[in-house]
């Protein structure tokens, strides 16, 4: 069978620990006999990270905006521990909060759902697909660790040089200080990103920030949503039928576990990560989410929404078997490869997309999949792989489709 022709190259992004592992066994058993791939790769690995003083990461964002699609790898965001772990310079940020306010997009991230995995929450009948704004926020802080005791101020200094100053708290000992942002700027494109989607999707969409107590910060988030509603889609979400609705946040996670699902949730950047890990996880496993980073210039970046699996990797380093789940992942390659085909218009590219999908959705309804799924699935008799075995038999699964 000849390989599948790409004309232009995915940007790769190659993470850490048992989600490397498996990156590569995903190449290797599900892309590279079928496709004659093209990727500029980035090591965005932590050693590699620290070897460039983090500069592999921007340059990644950079030429995400060059080719307008790419795939990444999940990355650990080090801690003090990872810093003595890793003998680093410095306790580097977030990879994807880089990314993302390279990018300063929103990360669209929603159930896989498969038969025999059912949701925790019962009446959940439909995806719950999350909003996650992607710029900003304690993504992007500066933080101070408070020697004693001092005043801490707020201060704004405009170009014309005249300062406004909020007390933010007399310390009478030592203590902590962060510093948040965001821009009207992003926050617009976030709500016109969110409001696009839902008419794309046919979906309502609910927004939910804590205004009640933010009374600045997270009052403009709700007063640009609506500004933007009002000028720009309300007609347009009248005449499709669809409902948009601003909620406090407190409210939003009452509610959702009464609704049937089928709707956009959009939050700000650290509501939106904790509340799509909640739904993910209710819906099966956190390997079970898809996730795409899309900028208001149409450049995508798809992920795995979950972490890099640590503990299978210091088992599989002690060569002991895993059994790690690798749907997230495929799915990050696959959205990748099927944006990439249709930017393209190689059809080929996207049939493979879907049927690799197919292929991997098959596989566990047959009964065969990783220990994470086989511990809540409603199959039964089911076969418990690991981490290598299972993405074998999806290219079995894969092959007998094609």
């Amino acid at each position: 069978m000849a390989k599948i022709p790409m004309t232009t190259p995915l940007v790769e992004m190659d993470g850490d620990e048992m989600t490397r592992i498996l990156w590569k066994m995903i190449k290797d058993e599900l892309l590279l006999p079928y496709i004659d791939l093209k990727t500029e790769y980035y090591d965005l690995g932590l050693e590699h990270r620290n070897e460039t003083d983090d500069q592999v990461t921007m340059d990644s964002a950079e030429a995400t905006k060059k080719y307008g699609v790419a795939v990444k790898c999940a990355t650990i965001t080090p801690n003090a521990a990872r810093m003595t772990e890793y003998h680093l310079k410095e306790m580097w940020k977030s990879p994807n909060g880089t990314i993302r306010a390279a990018l300063d997009g929103t990360v669209f991230r929603a159930p896989i759902q498969v038969k025999g995995i059912e949701p925790c929450v019962k009446n959940w009948k439909k995806p719950i697909t999350l909003a996650r704004h992607a710029y900003g926020d304690v993504y992007k802080n500066t933080e101070i660790k408070v020697p004693g005791p001092g005043k801490a101020e707020l201060v704004f200094t405009a170009e014309d040089g005249t300062q406004t100053r909020e007390l933010i708290h007399t310390f009478d000992g030592p203590g902590v200080l962060q510093g948040i942002h965001n821009t009207d700027r992003s926050i617009t494109s976030f709500a016109r990103a969110c409001f696009s989607y839902a008419l794309d999707t046919k979906q309502d969409l609910w927004f939910a920030t804590k205004d009640t107590i933010s009374k600045k910060y997270d009052h403009n988030f709700k007063d640009i949503f609506q500004d933007v509603y009002e000028k720009e889609y309300k007609e347009k979400f009248e005449a499709a039928g669809l409902e948009y609705f601003y909620t406090l946040i407190d409210d939003a996670v009452a509610r959702v576990m009464k609704t049937e699902g089928g709707f956009i949730w959009a939050c700000k950047n650290y509501d939106g990560d904790v509340m799509s890990d909640m739904v993910s996880s209710a819906c099966g496993s956190l390997a079970m989410m898809t996730s795409v980073l899309v900028s208001p210039d149409g450049v995508y970046e798809y992920e795995a929404a979950h972490g890099t699996v640590q503990r299978h990797y210091y088992k599989h380093l002690k060569g002991e078997e895993t059994s790690t789940n690798s749907v997230a992942t495929i799915f990050a390659w696959t959205g990748a490869l099927r944006k990439r085909g249709e930017l393209d218009g190689i059809s080929d590219l996207v049939v493979f997309a879907d049927k690799l999908e197919q292929a991997t959705l098959k596989t566990i309804e047959d009964g065969k999949m990783t220990k994470d799924l086989a511990l809540i699935t409603s199959l039964e008799n089911v076969t418990v792989l690991n981490s290598e075995n299972f993405i074998k038999e999806i290219r079995k699964t894969y092959e007998a489709l094609v």
